[in-house]
């Protein structure tokens, strides 16, 4: 009896023990569907308009507004409701691995879309702030599923992946640049303005009745230079063009500052043939606002031949 119930019971543990090792592997995968795919979790490396040089900054009002309707993706990869931004995907805010080769670019969405949306949310639930137009940059903050983040009129901006690419600029060495620049993006989007209150009167002193969403070229780069390096610019295009160092088109450098005439200007001499103010940032790339609204955009063959001279700050 003894025996039969020993002989038993060793069966018995030894089937227990059996079933407890065909368990051991499900037991150990269960939940894994919780946990963010790499999709999610590790956002890619940033990969890279015409228009004349007509009247505008204190040459003209131009207060158009972007058009009211655009392009971005309605189904998939965003967040829907009206809820937190930084919901409905993983955001990786840091960890991206960064080649040598990579470690001394500053990348840039490329619009590739007509008009496309920006939005306040990742997501087509949220509200559209303005339109990005075809072949224009705007600054890689972030990404969120398939919605690049980035900076929209002074506040974040979402940027369906679909409409647009990432390129690569050279940064400059001297990080007061990278700082105006870096503030200057900031502002894409926010409308043209003739004649804006600038943020200071050319000294440093603040002036009453200034707005970060109002701009004319010359106050534009008059705040970025103020607010990022602490450097005084004038409060005109005419008055600007005397300050920094003069450089050819062929010695530019990111963060100079180019100067150009109008058509109202054309035929005048000395400064007075100055009506527009850009920054240049690299691959024929310049940061500005003229007639509509701030921008990154290539300087096009209309606007070189209004070109006259360029000034390097630092």
């Amino acid at each position: 009896m003894n025996v039969k119930f020993k002989t038993f019971c060793a069966i018995a543990l030894s089937v227990l023990l059996c079933f407890g090792m065909l368990l051991l592997p499900a037991c150990a995968t269960a939940g894994q569907g919780d946990l963010p795919s790499e999709e999610e979790i590790v956002s890619p490396l940033p990969d890279g308009v015409t228009d004349g040089a007509t009247d505008e900054d204190e040459e003209s009002d131009g207060q158009q507004q972007p058009s009211a309707d655009g392009n971005d993706q309605s189904s998939g990869g965003g967040q829907s409701g009206g809820g937190s931004q930084n919901g409905g995907g993983g955001q990786n805010n840091g960890g991206t691995v960064v080649t040598p080769e990579q470690q001394s670019k500053v990348g840039y969405i490329a619009v590739i879309g007509a008009n496309v949306n920006v939005r306040a949310g990742a997501g087509t639930d949220y509200s559209v702030l303005g339109q990005a137009k075809q072949s224009t940059l705007f600054a890689v903050v972030g990404k969120i599923g398939n919605w690049y983040i980035t900076y929209y009129k002074n506040t974040l901006g979402y940027i369906w992946s679909d409409y647009c690419k990432t390129v690569y600029m050279t940064a400059s060495t001297d990080s007061r640049v990278e700082k105006v620049i870096s503030d200057a993006t900031k502002l894409l989007g926010v409308k043209y303005v003739y004649g804006a209150v600038r943020y200071h009167d050319g000294s440093g002193n603040r002036l009453s009745g200034f707005s970060v969403y109002a701009f004319d070229c010359s106050s534009l780069l008059q705040y970025a230079f103020k607010t990022g390096a602490n450097y005084n610019l004038q409060v005109t295009t005419r008055t600007q063009v005397k300050q920094g160092k003069t450089v050819s088109s062929s010695q530019l450098k990111r963060g100079d500052l180019m100067f150009f005439t109008n058509a109202s200007r054309y035929n005048n001499t000395g400064v007075e043939r100055i009506g527009h103010v850009a920054l240049y940032l690299g691959d024929n790339y310049i940061l500005h606002t003229s007639s509509q609204f701030a921008k990154i955009e290539k300087i096009s063959a209309s606007r070189w031949s209004y070109y006259v001279q360029s000034q390097r700050i630092f």
